[in-house]
């Protein structure tokens, strides 16, 4: 390469990290919001969120907003993946339980985090996608399954934490039986809009259940789902 020409793709990708660092500082931290955890702040201003957007819409990637990924599926608003990802409290052992993988953003962002993410997705195409991205990126740490997100990944429990990133009407009972005694679970609650995002700790045979905000999530969907 000359002096004086460029590499378009080092500037483009230049133009995207400076619009993820500005969305940590403006839509996440605590000048912006209230995500405090640093390694948290640290994996959102790492994981490249176009890569998991399509083409037409990586312009906004970095945007305050959920956009469409297809199948009738989303991929969550920074502010919402950051602010799921705090209220589980991830420590560099868990093994997370993923219900939902879509796009396979949360997935990456949860994997700067954990030691693993086994993550359930009903939607074959988006799972397979998600899983060649997660590959292609170089998430190692993460397994994907395609299956009924009701019924969690029994092979592979216990778990120490668990996300939902969809929303059933009431807790499915199958992913609090999966989760370790001491636990945590993130999860969109109702059939209503706003849903209610719960924060779920398991003491022994109790489960406590904590209010975090309203929420929109597409609904949770297969045999468990209302019809």
């Amino acid at each position: 390469m000359s002096p004086g020409s460029s590499n378009p793709r080092a500037s483009i990708e230049a133009e995207f990290t400076a619009a993820r660092e500005q969305m940590v500082e403006e839509q996440l931290s605590v000048s912006g919001r209230d995500i405090r955890n640093a390694r948290v702040l640290k994996a959102m201003a790492t994981v490249p969120r176009h890569e998991f957007m399509p083409e037409a819409l990586r312009k906004d990637a970095y945007a305050d907003g959920a956009f469409p990924i297809g199948y009738d599926q989303t991929i969550s608003q920074p502010y919402v993946v950051a602010l799921m990802t705090e209220q589980l409290d991830p420590k560099p052992t868990d093994r997370v339980l993923e219900i939902g993988t879509g796009c396979g953003y949360q997935t990456a962002v949860l994997s700067l985090l954990v030691a693993e993410v086994c993550t359930v997705e009903i939607v074959e195409a988006l799972a397979k996608r998600a899983q060649a991205d997660l590959m292609r990126l170089g998430y190692n740490n993460v397994k994907v399954l395609v299956d009924d997100g009701h019924k969690g990944w029994l092979e592979r429990a216990p778990f120490d934490a668990v996300i939902v990133t969809c929303a059933p009407e009431q807790v499915p009972q199958a992913l609090v039986d999966q989760l370790k005694d001491g636990g945590r679970m993130i999860i969109p609650v109702g059939s209503a809009l706003p849903q209610e995002l719960c924060l779920l700790r398991k003491n022994g045979q109790k489960v406590e259940r904590q209010a975090v905000l309203p929420v929109y999530f597409v609904s949770m969907s297969g045999k468990g789902a209302v019809p």
